[in-house]
């Protein structure tokens, strides 16, 4: 479990969280044995549902995802989307994409899902705007590239979402290559005059993000 927030509190706001579809609860468990500590990656079912509710509140019609991992969260925030609606999962590792494909598959939501194998910063430039909801949790060094790629692919509503801002707590003593990335993102971010943010203390931190209306 990743998270920031005492375990017994972390356990009681899971028990008070609308509950995982059996599929989902089958792919975090394959993901945990299969990947031993990397299953840490999955976003879990808080911000799984957040995600979700998120997507549901803008009425997304296209999401963007750089990151797939084992595609828990594509499959959650694709549940939101309507019938016609659109999600584009982008991810380099051909072994988490395996296991991601399968379950999209066997999803009711699956076929809402496409999958771009490869670096997701020349993904980004194959796509056409615009995206209603962008969700960034991938490598974090390039994650203020990810940012200032999609930004320009940002419906005027829309919302982006980033993983991992407060990297274990990390960000108040920076020491390592992908903490001092997270801390100049951040940085980035809080003084962009283009938008307006707030970082939720969710699991490993959470920042969404929309464009700043016009004055």
């Amino acid at each position: 479990m990743l998270t920031l927030v005492p375990e017994d509190i972390e356990r009681y706001a899971m028990a008070h969280t609308t509950p995982l579809p059996p599929l989902l609860e089958e792919l975090m468990e394959e993901t945990k044995k299969e990947f031993g500590a990397l299953s840490r990656m999955l976003s879990g079912q808080p911000e799984g549902v957040l995600l979700q509710t998120l997507a549901a509140a803008i009425g997304a019609r296209r999401i963007l995802e750089i990151g797939t991992f084992t595609g828990f969260s594509a499959q959650m925030m694709a549940a939101a989307l309507p019938d016609d609606g659109a999600l584009i999962t982008c991810d380099i590792s051909p072994k988490h994409l395996e296991m991601a494909r399968r379950y999209f598959d066997r999803s009711p939501h699956g076929k809402k899902i496409t999958v771009r194998e490869g670096p997701a910063l020349d993904t980004i430039k194959t796509l056409e705007s615009p995206f209603d909801l962008v969700f960034i949790d991938a490598d974090k060094t390039n994650y203020q590239n990810y940012y200032e790629a999609c930004l320009p692919l940002l419906a005027p509503r829309g919302l982006i979402a980033v993983d991992n801002v407060l990297w274990s707590g990390q960000v108040l003593d920076p020491n390592t290559d992908d903490a001092r990335a997270i801390v100049a993102f951040n940085d980035h971010v809080r003084n962009d005059a283009r938008v307006t943010c707030v970082m939720l203390t969710v699991r490993d931190g959470i920042t969404l993000i929309r464009l700043r209306p016009p004055a």
